[in-house]
């Protein structure tokens, strides 16, 4: 009995290590389970717009800025009711009224008054007429919906700018692909290289170009990297996201190129829609509103007033003997402007002259954004070429440098004639990627002179959904 005891004491001192090594293992996949993983966000450019409409700063200001014009109407609107006030005053006589009669006897005087004056009461004033008032409220509501304007201006330019900021980070990762792809063909050549110096097959020479090019492309990786960091921080300022949350974009801007170039064949040059001229109309409309209440300034005024009140006289103490008289009336008041001296006049003659401005800015102002129509159309047509040529290109590096790299394997080109057909590649790859870069830009830009609404429309579902 005392044998098998100490068998199995001695089997579980054995056993402790290996026992230990794995409650260590267990408690250290329990902890790697329980701590927080962070996760990296995978945005699509429809979904960083959605984020931006909701999130961003300028968009909370033009929201703020409707609610500030409409009770700024509301505050125009409460001028149509009563306005009831009340008052409390006091009066002390420091010395009272003398007057001085002669009563045939001789002079007399009379102390008039009394020492203590209290009155209090309520004043109500309505304006029956007042049609200037009235014009104002058709232009509180001009003013909302210049209001209404600036903030979709402000939506269209932040989505265009969100664009170029995500059409921005694809070049940057892409620009990175195309390097790193040039990097580690350098590093492999440069490999290649050494061990044909080590077999006596290649000069020392071409051993420490090799190695130079190596680190000549280093620093250019290095630009691309921060490249792409900016591009990430700019989309994070623009959506209002916090600068410690991480994402990648959802596509590639060689993936971007199938879908685009339906683009010029749904594309209106119709300018109902841009910002700058609905504004203007808006501004106009404002003029004309301007022009009729100059005119109305020649129209009589007619208000009520009503009062009702409590008098107190009394002498000694300021509390003494307080007998509060009520007394009330009803007065109507109607004003009729005679004369002022032309500023009435002067004032219409102006507001005239401010409306035939605005018709003459906005001839010249439909003018422009038609050149400008035409210039982003001649500008998306010319990219869409030039990405044409440019993937042709690129097809043709690629080519072209596969068989010099097979040729410099065999010995049968130099190391020059290698370098020379990999940087003829990493060129025609960045001039495609730069071209399709050009044209996503340029449609942004065409979207936003244009005013298209299709855009907003990411806005509205968020709103709905939230």
């Amino acid at each position: 009995m005392k044998l098998r005891t100490k068998i199995l004491l001695a089997a579980m001192l054995m056993a402790m290590p290996t026992l230990t090594c794995v409650a260590q293992e267990a408690m250290a996949i329990s902890s790697e389970q329980s701590a927080p993983v962070a996760t990296t966000l995978t945005l699509t450019r429809e979904q960083c717009i959605e984020i931006a409409l909701q999130d961003n700063p300028t968009i909370k200001v033009a929201d703020m800025e409707l609610k500030r014009v409409d009770y700024s109407k509301r505050e125009v609107i409460a001028s149509l009711f009563p306005a009831i006030d009340f008052s409390v005053a006091y009066q002390r006589a420091i010395e009272l009224q003398t007057i001085n009669m002669d009563m045939g006897a001789g002079p007399m005087e009379i102390k008039m008054g009394s020492d203590n004056t209290w009155n209090m009461g309520f004043t109500a004033t309505l304006p029956i007429v007042s049609a200037q008032l009235w014009k104002s409220i058709q232009m509180s509501d001009t003013q909302i919906l210049a209001s209404v304007e600036s903030a979709r201006a402000s939506r269209l330019d932040l989505i265009d700018q969100v664009n170029r900021a995500y059409y921005g980070l694809l070049l940057s990762q892409a620009s990175y692909e195309v390097l790193k792809q040039n990097y580690d063909n350098a590093k492999v050549n440069a490999d290649l290289i050494q061990k044909k110096f080590d077999v006596g097959t290649a000069s020392e020479y071409d051993v420490l170009r090799s190695s130079v090019q190596v680190k000549n492309v280093e620093p250019e990786l290095l630009q691309a990297e921060i490249g792409i960091k900016q591009a990430k921080l700019l989309l994070k300022i623009l959506m209002g996201m916090d600068a410690s949350t991480d994402f990648e974009a959802a596509v590639s801007l060689e993936s971007m190129e199938q879908d685009m170039y339906g683009y010029v064949m749904g594309v209106e040059s119709d300018l109902s829609q841009n910002t700058n001229l609905r504004t203007l109309d808006i501004q106009t409309k404002q003029l004309k509103q301007n022009v009729a209440m100059k005119k109305l300034a020649w129209v009589p005024t007619i208000g009520a007033q009503f009062n009702w009140s409590w008098t107190s006289l009394s002498n000694g103490h300021v509390f003494n003997n307080i007998h509060l008289n009520p007394y009330s009336n009803v007065a109507v008041s109607v004003a009729v402007p005679i004369f002022s001296g032309g500023s009435k006049y002067y004032g219409l003659k102006q507001a005239q002259v401010q409306l035939n401005e605005m018709a003459l800015q906005r001839e010249n102002l439909v003018r422009s954004l038609n050149m400008q129509v035409e210039l982003a159309l001649d500008n998306i047509n010319k990219e869409i070429k030039q990405i044409s040529t440019s993937a042709e290109g690129v097809r043709q590096a690629q080519k072209a440098h596969q068989i010099m790299q097979k040729s410099f394997e065999i010995g049968a080109a130099t190391y020059l004639d290698l370098r020379d057909s990999e940087l003829a590649n990493t060129a025609a790859q960045l001039n495609y990627y730069q071209a399709i870069y050009s044209y996503l830009c340029s449609t942004s830009q065409l979207d936003l002179l244009l005013g298209k609404e299709d855009t907003l429309n990411i806005y509205k579902k968020a709103t709905t959904d939230k």
